[in-house]
């Protein structure tokens, strides 16, 4: 039964033992190839587990020493290098310091800690620790992918095959690292400082490192920017205008264009280049330069428009010290500035239509009017609503026109630091640069942020151009 040679037995393998009483029996022997191979499916996790621990021992225990003893020296220059400004920069980043500064007879004479620059500095020290936390990261998992070889059977790439096969297979993450960490600590470090700074009490006179502390206060800003009279009612006031303004901004020059770029396209309109190289040039010529001239076009006393104006028996029109008429003339200088960009877009779209859809629909007796509305508009929404929300999104914050035409003004004086004319942009550039309320202005920018995107999204992901890309 079992003494039968040349045979390979299916069966667990068994073997004749004689007893003592001399009869025999069939007793099950252990397999003697069962505990390497228990050994072995645990090659994986106890190299995952040494990694963990520390890093580079599993790259060893999987016997690649070259690249665990590099694993183990960054660790080891973490540990030795980096622990007292790690353990300093997140002691600043939660306390924001604990020693303000000291001053008699006009000397510092105890310098104090400074807020922001401890704040900073801890942000730098998270990045650093989120990027080694990566690292380590791959570490334990580069270990147990090299065990997995093992278990299988599988050859393991020595640490120059390694080198050549990372630089075959990753040579695009090798480019765009550096780029992804210059991202990290000149836009991520920024933005999140900016975002910090609405959850602490920076702002003058009494919170103004380094002569003062900042302290954490959490949500208390945005419940005063809700709440206390004299921020709510500028907060809604401007926020109000805001929206009014972005709409008539957006519309105006997108329906002025569209009318420019239907008159051009006519077919009895000769010399169309012509006339699309006029109607161009107000976007051609820099914002900036135009908006001073119509600065002065507007002015009160001595603009030529109110000249030509009292000419004709017209009283002159406060353009810049009346909040209505402010708001009228930005509005309009907004359309010279604006519709040319969309006069070109919609004559691009216009030559794309097909020929035959005008064709049938004269068949079946349409109007021109019904062309329009059946034809027309409809494939001009299809092709520009995306850039209507984004020229929406922009107009938000369309820091320029207001700033240079009228600076905010006129003032108000139910407005705290901002006037009639200030959007949440310059606003939010007044308080920071003439207030140094620099939390308000944190507070004023997340909302921003967090309502465009809101709207963005939402719109984006109604319009049909954005719904058909989805099914496709």
């Amino acid at each position: 039964y079992g003494g039968v040679r040349g045979r390979e037995l299916i069966a667990p393998s068994y073997s004749i033992e004689k007893k003592r009483k001399g009869d025999l029996c069939m007793s099950p022997t252990p397999n003697l190839v069962a505990e390497p191979e228990r050994r072995q499916t645990k090659k994986a996790s106890t190299a995952a587990v040494l990694s963990f621990l520390f890093m580079g021992l599993g790259q060893i225990y999987n016997r690649q020493y070259i690249k665990g003893i590099l694993y183990a020296l960054v660790e080891i220059y973490v540990i030795v290098f980096l622990t007292n400004p790690i353990v300093n920069g997140l002691w600043g980043l939660i306390t924001l310091g604990e020693q303000a500064q000291v001053r008699r007879r006009g000397r510092v004479v105890i310098e104090g800690d400074h807020s922001i620059f401890l704040m900073i500095e801890g942000l730098i020290i998270v990045i650093v620790l989120v990027i080694f936390l990566l690292f380590y990261i791959y570490n334990i998992r580069d270990a147990y992918k090299t065990g997995k070889l093992h278990e299988t059977g599988e050859k393991v790439n020595s640490f120059i095959e390694s080198l050549k096969k990372s630089w075959e297979y990753g040579y695009a993450y090798i480019l765009l690292t550096p780029a992804a960490i210059f991202t990290l600590f000149l836009s991520v470090l920024p933005l999140t400082f900016g975002i910090l700074i609405a959850f602490t009490n920076f702002s003058s006179p009494n919170h103004l490192p380094p002569k003062n502390l900042v302290d954490w206060v959490g949500f208390q800003n945005f419940i005063d920017l809700f709440r206390l009279q004299a921020w709510s009612k500028t907060f809604y006031g401007i926020a109000t205008w805001n929206i009014i303004w972005a709409i008539l901004a957006t519309f105006t020059t997108f329906f002025v264009g569209m009318f420019f770029a239907l008159i051009i396209n006519h077919n009895k309109v000769r010399l169309k280049r012509m006339w699309r190289t006029i109607f161009i040039l107000p976007w051609a010529v820099p914002q900036f330069i135009s908006i001073l001239v119509f600065r002065n076009i507007f002015n009160g006393q001595f603009g030529p428009l109110n000249q030509y104006l009292s000419t004709l028996g017209i009283d002159p029109i406060p353009w810049l010290s009346d909040p209505f008429w402010a708001k009228v003339a930005l509005v309009t200088i907004n359309i010279w500035l604006g519709f040319p960009f969309w006069m070109a877009l919609i004559a691009g779209v216009l030559t794309n239509i097909d020929k035959e859809l005008y064709e049938a629909a004269e068949v079946d007796g349409a109007s021109t009017f019904q062309k329009f509305r059946s034809i027309t508009f409809p494939l001009l929404m299809y092709y520009t609503s995306p850039l209507l929300i984004m020229s929406f999104a922009g107009n938000i914050n369309n820091f320029n026109v207001i700033y240079l035409f009228t600076q905010g003004g006129p003032a108000d004086g139910k407005y705290t630091y901002a006037g009639s004319t200030d959007l949440l942009i310059s606003w939010i550039y007044k308080l920071t640069l003439n207030h140094s309320q620099f939390y308000m202005a944190s507070v004023l920018s997340i909302l921003i942020f967090i309502v465009v995107a809101v709207f963005s999204i939402w719109n984006f992901r109604q319009t049909k151009a954005f719904k058909e890309e989805e099914v496709m």
